[in-house]
């Protein structure tokens, strides 16, 4: 038990959290290691691009779980990091040539690179309201821990160095350790199907996993370490990241379900040998978004970048579309279910936030007003049940949907007061108060919404930058190359940075 902070709950917290462990696939009863505390690991993004719709998802899922678990009283540690090394070899050597000619293209270092797609990912969290972590640690930041970490892997004889780099050895691993569990992978299976990539050749397996890469000579990014020249493997950022801030064991770790095989799974083999135990207490995964369908990538041309989902600028899509409705629509489900998006989803989605919004705006200046006598007994009750309810349901494994629900419930009594069809008085006053604290603690605190008011300022910036954008092409067909210099750099230093294209079109990031 204990005393929360939030005036919507006037006695002690008597109910339990309880949600859903994707390691033992059941819901379980939450207990932190340290009462009263929570440590918090999220995957954050890797910055060789910009962030996208599939971004959206879990930065705005686990951001609830933040807010839900400070609402409780909890004291939480939400590190996410940023992944700005290692991670593009793991794909392949052809990932890392696209971003060196990314770098190239738009004249940058590489660390500048990514430190441009940082600052654009910061952006889009602040757009969409997310509350910043308590840390957000880099890769390249924390290079000596992952050496560190890798050492004591080899020591205890469960990784080994060939030509420079350091693979982690699975099959041993798993001879004695549950590999696979996470995420249902059987090793048998993954021996057969494992497919081929840079260094598969001097591995003993096909499943084993780099730690450490050497780094060929062309490689920009590459630090010293025991075996030479090189950089961290994509896993192991995360785990000597987790372990610095969150200690060697600690309560939740998050992000998508994409990540469930092989970074997560990684990160428990390598994690649960360096320290002879389990690293992680709760894993939670949020479900993938497809687009009419489809599951969202390249192939499908269906990569919706989050600055074109706000400006509208995306063949897919018929408008654009205000952070905060891409916000509700994503809540609208619960997080382990699988999420459609479409225009005609978004369109309704947005009209039904109008309406929660409106009505939340409308009960924050409504007063309780008349006799006590006047209360109606079973609209009263009604009211009460649904205002504690949404307990229950965020306990219940954070369920926003059925939370939205029933602020929907009590939209049309919000409504029906307003144009006089119910007096005020027909609920009590105390219950007129839960309605109200409820409305602000949950619309804004735990669901993190704001009005829509940064959706008329942010059309009437497209439309000046727009007017910009004409300007400086007719100076550029006229040859004044001074005008429309002086337009991008001023542009630029606002933050606001322009990109020809090879077609003659202009695009504009926000920065």
């Amino acid at each position: 038990m204990m005393i929360s902070r939030n005036p919507l709950k006037y006695t002690i917290v008597t109910q339990k959290l309880f949600l859903y462990n994707s390691y033992t696939r059941e819901k379980e009863e939450f207990k932190p290691i340290t009462p009263g505390h929570v440590g918090l690991y999220v995957c954050g993004p890797t910055v060789s691009g910009e962030s996208h719709l599939g971004h959206a998802r879990p930065y705005i899922t686990f951001d609830v779980v933040n807010r839900y678990l400070q609402h409780l009283g909890y004291k939480v540690r939400y590190v996410r990091n940023i992944t700005d090394a290692g991670h593009f070899e793991e794909e392949g050597r052809e990932a890392e040539d696209k971003v060196a000619a990314k770098a190239q293209l738009e004249r940058m270092e590489p660390m500048e690179l990514v430190h441009k797609y940082t600052n654009l990912f910061h952006w889009g969290m602040r757009l969409f309201n997310n509350l910043d972590p308590s840390i957000e640690p880099t890769a390249t930041g924390h290079i000596i821990e992952q050496i560190d970490m890798i050492r004591k892997i080899m020591d205890k004889g469960y990784a080994y160095e060939v030509n420079g780099s350091v693979y982690f050895d699975v099959k041993k691993y798993a001879a004695g350790y549950p590999y696979g569990k996470l995420s249902g992978r059987i090793l048998e299976d993954l021996m057969e199907t494992t497919r081929e990539l840079d260094g598969q050749e001097e591995k003993k397996n096909k499943v084993d996993f780099a730690l450490w890469k050497s780094a060929p000579p062309e490689h920009i990014m590459r630090w010293n370490s025991p075996w030479g020249e090189g950089f961290p493997g994509w896993h192991i950022e995360c785990s000597a990241m987790s372990r610095k801030y969150l200690g060697e064991t600690f309560d939740i770790h998050g992000g998508g379900m994409d990540l469930q095989f092989p970074h997560h799974e990684s990160e428990i083999a390598q994690s649960t040998i360096a320290h002879d135990h389990a690293p992680v207490n709760y894993w939670m995964h949020n479900n993938m978004i497809t687009i009419n369908g489809k599951k969202m990538g390249k192939s499908y041309n269906n990569v919706i970048k989050l600055t074109e989902l706000f400006s509208g600028n995306h063949p897919i899509l018929e408008q654009p579309y205000h952070p905060m409705v891409v916000r509700f629509y994503i809540l609208q489900t619960h997080y382990r279910s699988t999420l459609d998006f479409s225009n005609e989803a978004l369109q309704a989605s947005e009209k039904a936030f109008r309406r929660l919004w409106e009505a939340h705006e409308l009960l924050q200046k409504l007063e309780r007003n008349g006799d006590a006598d006047a209360t109606d007994k079973e609209l009263d009750a009604k009211v009460v049940a649904f205002c504690k309810e949404l307990d229950d349901f965020m306990n219940d494994d954070f369920n926003t949907a059925k939370v939205i629900a029933n602020l929907f419930e009590l939209v049309p009594v919000i409504n029906s007061i307003k144009a006089g069809h119910i007096s005020a008085a027909a609920i009590s006053a105390d219950t007129f108060g839960m309605m109200k604290i409820a409305f602000k603690t949950y619309v804004e605190d735990i669901l993190g919404m704001q009005g829509l008011q940064m959706q008329q300022d942010s059309g009437k910036l497209d439309r000046v930058l727009s007017l910009l954008i004409e300007i400086r092409k007719d100076a550029k067909v006229r040859k004044d190359f001074a005008t429309s210099d002086q337009i991008r750099n001023k542009l630029a230093e606002a933050g606001v940075m322009l990109k020809d294209e090879k077609d003659g079109t202009v695009t504009y990031t926000i920065e």
